[in-house]
């Protein structure tokens, strides 16, 4: 929200890797693919058994049992912006009671400094439940509704406005970005990004720090007269 509001924008955004599109001018989901109760329930079993801690997004907050770094530094960052723009933790004694409690699980992001107990993790999942597994960041892995991305989220959205896919440029820095990067008419990966997403993208640029997007999009699109 806060960079949505910084920006101006007014399209609506894609949020939790494709779980939905999210119209914050008018506050409400235009679609999405949420997770099924009993799905959310299972992967919270499965948290449980493999002492993994996961941050659940449902309906408009983040739930949590156990805090841990991630969580402790985005509440800190939180507690940075205007009181409307943070967003919202929550923590509960349970996430598979909260489960029972909420109208929509968007999505799991779960966070470990053992990235090799993660990696066994998302097997895990991704063979007894079947969710769609997606690193968010070197130490986080996204769990969502199968088959959900960004760049099919964007792709639906795209041919809604009667619009092509070849005439999107689309930006990324990390795993959960190259369904954007691959589809779009020009993928551009951050100079942050690891080789493997920068693989998949047409274009390398700058890291997040510099104005490289802006030199891209100055470079595409003519500026409107105020």
């Amino acid at each position: 929200h806060p960079f949505y509001q910084a920006l101006e924008l007014d399209t609506p955004a894609i949020c939790c890797n494709g779980a939905l599109l999210y119209d914050y001018l008018g506050k409400r989901v235009l679609a999405s693919d949420p997770l099924l109760p009993d799905q959310a329930r299972q992967l919270v079993a499965l948290l449980d058994a493999h002492n993994v801690h996961g941050l659940m997004y449902a309906d408009d907050a983040m739930f949590y049992s156990e805090s841990t770094g991630h969580i402790t530094r985005t509440e800190t960052w939180a507690r940075s912006l205007p009181e409307n723009q943070r967003p919202v933790f929550k923590h509960v004694d349970s996430l598979g009671a909260a489960t029972h409690n909420v109208d929509k699980i968007w999505k799991f992001a779960l966070t470990d400094s053992d990235i090799d107990k993660l990696k066994n993790f998302t097997q895990v999942v991704e063979r007894k439940i079947g969710l769609t597994c997606e690193w968010s960041w070197h130490d986080q892995v996204d769990i969502a509704q199968t088959d959900n991305s960004k760049g099919k989220r964007l792709s639906q959205w795209v041919e809604s406005q009667s619009l092509s896919m070849k005439d999107v440029i689309a930006f990324g820095d990390n795993f959960n970005d190259v369904s954007m990067l691959q589809s779009a008419g020009l993928g551009v990966a951050m100079g942050n990004a690891s080789d493997e997403v920068k693989a998949s993208a047409n274009v390398v640029i700058g890291t997040n720090t510099e104005s490289s997007i802006a030199k891209i999009l100055n470079q595409y699109f003519e500026r409107v007269p105020a």
